[in-house]
């Protein structure tokens, strides 16, 4: 049994509240490590062409994590665990990445209507000397949705910056039939693959 000490808490490379909010579930304790004016994160999440919808997040999660490696090295931080994730949204082969505008996003949520998408999530974890990483994929089923209700939605402003278009703890939630998986993951950070991999790396949970 390994007797190494504790990490009494991690460093959380993403912007996202609804990860933030599952680490709190988790009771862990975490400081944001965020991308610097100089850093064009965006970037990271470009599509290559024919790139299956797995390949592609295990590949932007990696990155994430890299570039946050090199982020707590450059500003000279304490050091502790690194944590990034990525999800995506997937309708066969297709990925369905952050809308680009309200027409992107109405053509996103007609393609979803009455149909079962993945929503596959990579999370990452820099222990301090290597990296791990786990996917989740899960299943999500729409029952047919009506032009006004997709109309109310895209102009509420929910749906830009998530992938697929929506978010499942949105009011589109009263639509969608059923799910197949994880429920965090879908949120956007997978519990049980991010508490394995929080142990493996001893951060106090």
């Amino acid at each position: 049994m390994s007797t190494a000490p504790l990490h009494d808490f991690i460093y959380l490379a993403s912007q996202s509240p609804r990860r933030r909010q599952l680490l709190d579930q988790l009771g862990v304790r975490h400081e944001l490590l965020l991308p610097g004016p100089d850093e064009d994160a965006e970037a990271l999440e470009a599509e290559r062409p024919g790139e299956a919808p797995a390949d592609y997040v295990e590949r932007v999660t990696r990155a994430k994590l890299q570039a946050a490696r090199a982020r707590w090295k450059a500003r000279g931080l304490p050091a502790a665990p690194i944590l990034c994730s990525d999800t995506t949204v997937a309708l066969g082969r297709r990925i369905l990445g952050k809308p680009a505008d309200a027409d992107e996003a109405t053509a996103t949520l007609t393609r979803l209507s009455g149909r079962s998408h993945k929503v596959l999530t990579a999370v990452a974890l820099w222990d301090g000397r290597r990296s791990h990483l786990a996917v989740n994929v899960s299943t999500v089923k729409f029952a047919p949705l009506p032009a006004e209700v997709v109309a109310a939605y895209v102009a509420s402003g929910e749906p830009f910056g998530k992938a697929g278009a929506y978010a499942i703890q949105s009011a589109l939630a009263g639509w969608i039939e059923r799910i197949a998986g994880s429920y965090s993951g879908i949120m956007g950070l997978p519990l049980y693959e991010t508490t394995q991999l929080l142990r493996q790396a001893r951060v106090r949970l």
